[in-house]
Order: C-alpha cells, then structure tokens, then sequence
C-alpha cells in the first residue's frame, strides 16, 4: 500500500515538535531523510515512558491534554493534542459515521453520548452538532437509573456508548427496544459480531444498525467496522502493519498465525509521535482491500492485547472468550478476571443456568486451545465460570470492562 505522504516529511515535522525523537533517531545512527518507514525503529511503551512522557508538560496555546494510566515511575501519561489534531480527529468520526449512516442519515436527528471521559466523550457532542444532529452528553459514573432516564426523556435516535454500558442498560431496562433507538455506535472495549447480533436483537434493530469502532487516545480514529466487508477499515492518514510478537520484543510468545501486533503510523497526528507506534493490540487477517478503487488497510478484528498490560494477554483472548460466552447467552454481561494463576469467566444473565456453566467453560477451551495448553502446564490452574446475582452490578475494573481499545 503507498504512503499518504512521505514518510521523510512526517518524520521531519516529529522531529520538531519532538527533539528527543530526532536525539533518539540519531542515537541510533538514523536520520530524519528517510525513505521508507521500515527503516525507522519501532515506538514502544519504553521509548514513549523515556521520551514523550519523561519531557515537561508543554505550555503551547491552543492545546488539549489528556491524561491516563501510569508509566512506571508512576508518574501520569499526559498526552497532547493541537486544534488541528483536534479537528482531524473529529473530521475523521464525522467521515467514518456518515458513510455508515449512508441513506438512513436523515432520519438521524438527536444523538445521545453515553460514555467514559477522555478524547473520545470530549468531542462527542461536537462530532454530533457539526453532523446536524441535536445532542447531548451523560457521564459513564451516573447510576444505570439516570442512563435508564435520560433515554426515556431525550429519545435519541443514535446512542453513542461503550459496550460494558450497553451492556448495563440492556440488562436494567424492561424493554430495551421500547427506548426506540434507531442506530448504534461502540466504542472503547472489544464487541464481537455475535455481541453485536445479540445486542441489536434487543434493541429491535439489526446488527448493521451498530457501528463498532476503534480507536485510542494515542491515535485518535484508527478503525471502523465495515458490515459490507465483514472487517475493520483503517482511517484515512494511517499506515498501518501487523508485526510478529517478537519482532516487538524478543520475550513475547509466537502469535497465531492470522494474528499480528498492529503498528500504527499516522500521517495526520502532530503532538504525539506516531510513527511506527506500537498499539500492542493484536489483528487478525490484516490485508488491503479496494474499496471504492482505493486501497484500504483493514482486519477481521482484534483478539487481545500483549505486553505488560494483562498478565498471560499473549496467550488469552478476550475476544473469543466473549464469542463463546455470546453463543450460548445471548443477554450476557461479562467480566474477564484473571486472579493469581486463575481465569474467572464472570456473567450477569437472566437466561443462563447451572447446566450452561459447564458447557462453556468447556467450549472456552476447545475454542482457545492455549488455554487448555496453560492449564496443563499449569500455569493457569483453571478456568471458573460463575453466575452474578441478578441485582449484582458488575465493576468496571476487570478485565472486560478494561480500555482494550477506544
């Protein structure tokens, strides 16, 4: 696939507005004339946590920062963006939501945004105003009542949210299809297809009518799921690769052999040095497609992430664990916990009896081979599937509520 742009320009522009990348590049004997990306080095959590997020906060007018987990010093990632990343980031969401609404955009008039703070809650409203639509924002830490509530009042045609979210106000309310939602957008954790068909099932709507996509607070838009093509899209402005894990780092296990960790180079991001940035999230089926006559990077979806973030994330995929647990419970709310050396399937549901229990746990298993592999070996001691109680609310902090992806 060819390059937005010379690669040379964006790396000059890095170099810029950050000197220690150009310091780093030279350390290694590099330079900023380069041809082709596969030259340049990887950017991994390390470089970031020695480079981006070791320099002082920047003081630059006009830009927006937000701030996330940890690095290792403990200190609290501050990641920038300028007015114009800023208005290609909601060029972008607008681009990606009016292809999909396509025809049924007119009938399109309130958007409701139901979601986690960050880039993606902050520009939300905006992204929906420009679009024409009347809109409006709910903070994800209101009890489910309020959520519940503020659907009944407002009535929004389009419901922007997060799938842990979707997931509490389909099991809180009566009938969620009564609400009258006519479109869907997910963003922020994995939503697999069978998820997907359960979900819009109760919303008596179809699965086209959900848009997942994906994106990160490092990026910006990466992806959005493609009905037509059955596989994620990459933005426009992004070169993407799909990498061996231990083309990453020598310790990482083998992936599948469909599988790669997705590396990310933005042409349209200038205050965070995305240039072969490693995303850690790992692809499936990565390939270019011509769409509209245009070549256009995309895959079939993410499985997991690797890396520091998730104990045994290079061998557990919570996107199959979700993909079973689906099949069989088509209301489930899940959690994914992994305490000590033991695998915990959570699940709210009130379809789901003892006797399903076993066969799922079962079919995790035969489904991710690694797992069982695990268990043998004993590294994993087992996997617990459990029940919650009908009126136990499920926390945000496990595994499946976790920020795979955003």
């Amino acid at each position: 696939m060819t390059l937005a742009m010379p690669i040379q320009q964006q790396v000059e522009l890095i170099g810029k507005l950050h000197p220690w990348y150009t310091e780093w590049l030279a350390q290694l004997g590099l330079h900023t004339s380069v041809q082709n990306v596969a030259e340049l080095p990887l950017v991994t959590s390390e470089v970031l946590e020695q480079g981006y997020y070791a320099v002082s906060s920047r003081t630059e007018p006009g830009l927006s920062v937000y701030r996330t987990s940890g690095t290792s010093s403990g200190k609290r990632k501050s990641i920038y963006y300028s007015e114009s990343d800023d208005e290609r980031y909601i060029d972008a969401k607008m681009t990606s939501f009016q292809e999909w609404l396509g025809s049924d955009l007119p009938s399109v008039r309130k958007a409701l945004a139901d979601m986690g703070t960050g880039h993606a809650a902050s520009t939300a409203v905006t992204i929906f105003e420009k679009m024409g639509f009347v809109a409006d924002s709910l903070s994800f830490s209101s009890p489910i009542e309020e959520h519940i509530a503020r659907l009944d009042t407002f009535k929004p045609d389009l419901l922007y949210t997060m799938p842990s979210i979707l997931d509490g106000i389909a099991a809180a309310a009566p009938a969620p299809s009564a609400f009258g939602i006519k479109k869907i957008i997910v963003v922020g954790e994995i939503a697999t297809l069978e998820w997907q068909a359960n979900m819009a099932e109760r919303f008596g709507i179809q699965r086209s009518d959900i848009l997942d996509t994906y994106g990160s607070i490092e990026i910006g838009a990466i992806a959005a799921y493609s009905h037509e093509l059955g596989k994620y899209v990459l933005s426009e402005g992004l070169f993407a690769e799909a990498l061996p894990a231990e083309q990453i780092d020598p310790s990482f296990s083998p992936l599948q052999e469909n599988e790669g960790v997705l590396v990310l180079t933005s042409f349209v991001r200038s205050m965070f040095p995305a240039i072969r940035f490693v995303t850690y999230d790992v692809v499936r089926d990565f390939e270019t497609h011509i769409v509209n006559g245009v070549p256009r990077q995309t895959f079939r979806c993410i499985s997991k992430r690797i890396g520091s973030e998730l104990k045994h994330g290079e061998k557990i995929s919570l996107y199959d664990i979700e993909e079973v647990v689906n099949r069989y419970v088509h209301d489930a709310e899940l959690r994914v916990r992994i305490s000590g050396n033991k695998l915990a399937v959570h699940i709210k549901s009130k379809t789901l009896d003892e006797a399903m229990i076993e066969t799922i746990q079962q079919a995790i298993e035969v489904k991710i081979p690694e797992i069982g592999e695990m268990i043998q070996n004993r590294i994993l001691s087992g996997i617990v599937v459990t029940k919650a109680t009908d009126n136990e609310q499920l926390e945000r902090g496990a595994v499946k509520a976790k920020k795979i992806y955003s």
